[in-house]
């Protein structure tokens, strides 16, 4: 009879926040431009819907990396004595269709899992819809287009039409109580197929441009990469749980489990007493004293951190009052949240002026002194990251949730 390991969740805690640079940060290295991405590596992407959060989503797993580092590492500065350096992060459309930081080396992994992912396409009416063949026509106008340029919405609208036809930019779809053109529907699979990246801002305009040319995975080999690096970081999981992390469907997750156990590149662990998923082999998880000094202390992270979103199971990660408080709704990551000893205990905000920022943090229980000790730390932290000295507020937060 095969023995099933036993996970608790203190234990699954410590190595998910030691695999996320979050028990121990990231050191400095040479070149220090990799850093940025070995982070974004261990996370499993970095959301940047809001690009100041996704810099201290880095920033903040490592000892000195600012918001100009992160910068750098998408949009490296031309210099007489490295022009045309390559980038070593990618923004572009990652899991869940929302934009994220990806290391440019993962890119033949994530370009080919994405689009292999269910999407149930088809929400847009017959007449209004691009057939596959038009789309297909449309990212490849996107990837000529963009290869070796910047440029904004319009501007790339009106390649793509010269590129295709009048079609492509007919105002079909309801936006923001405007029409956009016909073309604009396969933006994300144009990302997710590596196509299309984001550039740094014009002004406020936003620009798009290629990422570096790759040679993507097949399909099938990078989906089922993809789910093993999934456990790694947020071990264990259930198909259920990865089906929400990339917003698939949870059948389709099942059967990806099912063919990859089979094949026997996962294994069930008993995770507080629910059947739940490792990689093959990776069932070493720290027992006491290492597991309790990986997770005490506080710590901050902020909205949309990908460890708040991807971490399950939720009510475990945000237990008691912290569920109503830390949460929308059931949601993670519209709040930025405050973690002692590995789980969230309150929520926190910066409110920045000229060089100067505010952290105000609303703990939900009592901190100790140490722990006001070391949350002053982490605050100056942020301020570092952010490139401003920063002062700490320790009341509530009367910001709300981050749509």
């Amino acid at each position: 009879m095969t023995r099933t390991t036993r996970i608790t969740w203190a234990a699954a805690s410590a190595r998910r926040l030691e695999r996320q640079f979050l028990a121990k940060s990231a050191r400095t290295g040479t070149p220090a431009a990799d850093v940025p991405a070995d982070v974004a590596a261990a996370m499993l992407g970095v959301h940047a819907q809001v690009l100041s959060a996704a810099e201290l989503s880095v920033g903040l797993r490592t000892e000195d990396i600012t918001r100009v580092d992160v910068r750098n590492a998408l949009w490296p500065p031309a210099s007489p004595t490295a022009p045309g350096t390559a980038p070593s992060l990618i923004k572009t459309h990652g899991p869940r269709g929302t934009v994220h930081l990806l290391p440019a080396r993962d890119l033949p992994m994530w370009c080919a899992a994405l689009p292999a992912i269910p999407d149930g396409s088809g929400s847009f009416p017959p007449g209004v819809r691009l057939t596959e063949d038009q789309a297909e026509q449309v990212v490849t106008a996107i990837g000529d287009a963009l290869d070796g340029s910047f440029l904004t919405i319009d501007e790339l609208g009106e390649e793509v039409v010269a590129r295709t036809g009048p079609w492509a930019g007919d105002l079909v779809m309801p936006a923001f109580q405007t029409m956009w053109p016909r073309w604009r529907q396969v933006l994300h699979r144009a990302g997710h197929c590596g196509a299309l990246s984001f550039g740094p801002n014009r002004g406020r305009k936003v620009t798009y441009t290629r990422p570096p040319h790759f040679t993507p995975l097949p399909p099938e080999e990078a989906t089922r990469l993809l789910v093993r690096r999934y456990l790694r970081a947020y071990g264990p999981a259930t198909p259920q749980h990865f089906a929400r992390w990339l917003a698939a469907p949870p059948a389709w997750a099942k059967g990806l489990y099912e063919e990859l156990a089979g094949a026997g590149e996962i294994e069930e662990v008993d995770f507080e007493g629910t059947p739940a998923w490792v990689a093959a082999g990776d069932t070493g998880f720290p027992a006491a004293p290492e597991r309790d000094d990986l997770v005490r202390g506080v710590r901050l992270l902020p909205y949309f951190d990908a460890y708040l979103i991807a971490a399950q199971p939720r009510e475990l990660l945000f237990p008691g009052a912290a569920y109503e408080r830390a949460l929308a709704g059931g949601q993670a990551g519209n709040f930025p949240v405050l973690l002692v000893d590995g789980v969230a205990a309150g929520v926190w905000h910066q409110l920045r002026r000229g060089r100067r920022t505010t952290v105000t943090v609303e703990p939900l229980g009592r901190l100790t002194a140490r722990q006001e000790r070391e949350l002053a730390v982490r605050a100056e932290r942020v301020g570092a990251v952010l490139e401003a000295r920063a002062e700490l507020v320790i009341g509530e937060v009367r910001v709300g949730a981050h749509a």
